[in-house]
C-alpha cells in the first residue's frame, strides 16, 4: 500500500529498454518480430525517428498481455514499463490504461495476482508527486483490486491519509463522491458494514444542494438509510437527519423518512404502529424485522431512561415499555448497557434499576423541558440543603455565643477579690485633711 516515495533504479538507455520490453511482449504473445509484424517490428522506425510516446503507445496497447506473464517475471516487465513511461512528459496519458490493466485478474497467477497486481500499483502511486491527481486514479485502481481480492486490511491503515491526499489532489466534489463510494464498496464486500457506511455518508454530504432531489441522492440516501437501521450497533442517526440528500427523502420516500424519524426519536409503539400501517412493507425492502424490533427496544429503553426524573426505573415499567416478560427485563438493561446506551446498576431486590449516566437521543423541546424540571427539582433540593445548612449555622453561632457569655460570667466572678470573706489585698485608706 502507498508509503514512502519509490525509486525504479534500472540501467539502459530508453530505446534500449523499450526495444526489450517490445521483445518480451511479442515474445508473451508468441508472436516473434521477425515477421515485421510485432510489436518490436512496429516501433523499430518510431525509435530511430525519436518519436518516443508513440512508441510507448504502441507499448501500452500491447502490454495487456503481460498479465498472462509467467508469476517470476511479472514484477520485473510491469517496472520496466512504469519506467519507460515516467520518462515521457505526458505520463497522465498511459498510466490510466496500465491501471486498467492491472485492475484485470491476472491470470498467470489465480492465487498471488491480486498481491502482485496490488505491488505494482504501489509502486506507482509511491513514485508520484503526492499532488500529482494521477494518484487519484491509482488508488480507484488499488480500490478495484481490494474488492476483488476482498482484502480491504491492505488499504485500512492508509485511509487516515485520505483527506489530506484530496486536498492535495484538489479532487472535486464528483469524484470524492467516487472515491467515498469505492471505499464504501470495498468496505462492505468484506464485512465492514460500520466502514462502509461511514463512506456512505460522506459520499451523500458532495452531493449539491440542487442535486439533492435527484435520482442519484435519493438511490444512495436510501441505501445509507439501510445500512444504519440494518447495522446491529448503529444507534445514533442524527448523522443522516442532518444531510440534506436525506432530508429530501421527505417528499421522494416519505414511508422510509417516517421510518428514519421513528428510529431517530420515538419509542417501540410507534414502530408497531408503522408496521401495522405498513404491513408487508419492511419485507418488501430487504429489511430485517428482528433487527429492527430488537434495535428499537434497545432505543426505547435509552429514551425511557433519559425521561426519568427519579433516575430508578422499575422493572414492571420497562417491561410495559418494551412489550416483554418481567424475566426478561435484566437481560434488556444488560444490552442496551453493553451497547453503550446507559450506565447503572440493577437490585434485583426492589426490582428497580438504579439509572447512573444516560443519553437523549434527540435534544428538542421536549428535552429542554424535561431538563427544565431536573433543574428545578435539584433547585428545590439545593435550597432545602441550604436552608438546613442556614439553620444549623445559626444554631451554631448562638451556642457558641451563649457559651462564650457563660465562660465571661465565670471569669468575672473568680477575679472579684472584694468579696465576703474575702482574703484578698486591701487598698491603701483613703484620709481626710480638713
Amino acid at each position: 500500500m502507498p508509503g514512502p516515495t519509490n525509486t525504479l533504479l534500472i540501467e539502459g538507455s530508453f530505446e534500449e529498454l523499450a526495444d526489450e520490453l517490445a521483445h518480451y511482449i511479442d515474445e508473451v504473445k508468441k508472436k516473434p518480430s521477425e515477421d515485421g509484424s510485432g510489436i518490436q517490428a512496429e516501433i523499430a522506425p518510431l525509435l530511430e525517428q525519436g518519436q518516443k510516446d508513440e512508441a510507448l503507445k504502441k507499448i501500452v496497447t500491447g502490454s495487456t498481455i503481460l498479465n498472462t506473464a509467467p508469476e517470476k517475471e511479472f514484477v520485473a516487465a510491469y517496472n520496466l514499463l512504469v519506467h519507460l513511461v515516467r520518462q515521457s512528459p505526458n505520463l497522465d496519458k498511459f498510466l490510466p490504461k496500465i491501471c486498467q490493466n492491472l485492475s484485470a485478474p491476472i491470470t498467470s497467477s489465480p492465487t498471488n495476482g491480486a498481491g502482485l497486481a496490488l505491488l505494482i500499483l504501489t509502486t506507482i502511486f509511491n513514485i508520484l508527486p503526492p499532488d500529482n491527481e494521477t494518484r487519484y486514479h491509482v488508488f480507484l485502481a488499488i480500490l478495484r483490486v481490494v474488492r476483488g481480492s476482498s482484502s480491504f486490511e491492505n488499504i485500512r491503515p492508509q485511509l487516515k491519509n485520505l483527506d489530506s491526499w484530496i486536498e492535495q489532489w484538489e479532487t472535486d466534489e464528483e469524484d470524492q463522491r467516487k472515491l467515498y463510494l469505492s471505499i464504501a464498496d470495498v468496505a462492505e464486500e468484506a464485512g465492514e458494514d460500520e466502514q462502509s457506511y461511514l463512506y456512505l455518508l460522506r459520499a451523500l454530504r458532495t452531493i449539491p444542494a440542487n442535486e439533492v432531489t435527484g435520482d442519484e441522492a435519493r438511490t444512495l440516501s436510501i441505501r445509507a438509510l439501510k445500512s444504519a437501521l440494518s447495522h446491529p450497533t448503529h444507534f445514533d442517526f442524527q448523522d443522516l437527519t442532518a444531510v440534506d440528500a436525506i432530508q429530501a427523502l421527505r417528499k421522494s420516500e416519505p414511508t422510509y423518512f417516517e421510518l428514519l424519524e421513528i428510529f431517530n426519536a420515538e419509542l417501540l409503539d410507534d414502530f408497531i404502529d408503522f408496521k401495522d400501517e405498513h404491513d408487508t412493507w419492511i419485507e418488501e425492502q430487504g429489511l430485517d424485522d428482528p433487527v429492527l424490533y430488537r434495535k428499537m427496544r434497545l432505543l426505547t429503553l435509552a429514551s425511557l431512561a433519559a425521561s426519568t426524573q427519579s433516575r430508578s426505573l422499575p422493572y414492571q415499567h420497562i417491561a410495559r415499555a418494551l412489550q416483554i416478560p418481567s424475566e426478561d427485563v435484566e437481560m434488556w438493561v444488560i444490552d442496551v448497557i453493553r451497547a453503550g446506551l446507559i450506565e447503572g446498576k440493577l437490585s434485583q431486590l426492589n426490582q428497580t434499576f438504579l439509572i447512573h449516566r444516560s443519553t437523549y437521543r434527540v435534544f428538542g423541546e421536549k428535552q429542554w423541558t424535561e431538563v427544565q424540571g431536573r433543574l428545578d427539582t435539584w433547585r428545590s433540593s439545593l435550597e432545602s440543603v441550604l436552608s438546613v445548612v442556614k439553620q444549623e449555622r445559626e444554631k451554631m453561632l448562638r451556642e457558641k455565643e451563649r457559651e462564650s457569655r457563660e465562660a465571661e460570667g465565670r471569669t468575672n466572678g473568680v477575679g472579684g477579690g472584694g468579696g465576703i470573706g474575702g482574703g484578698g489585698r486591701r487598698g491603701p485608706r483613703e484620709i481626710d485633711l480638713d
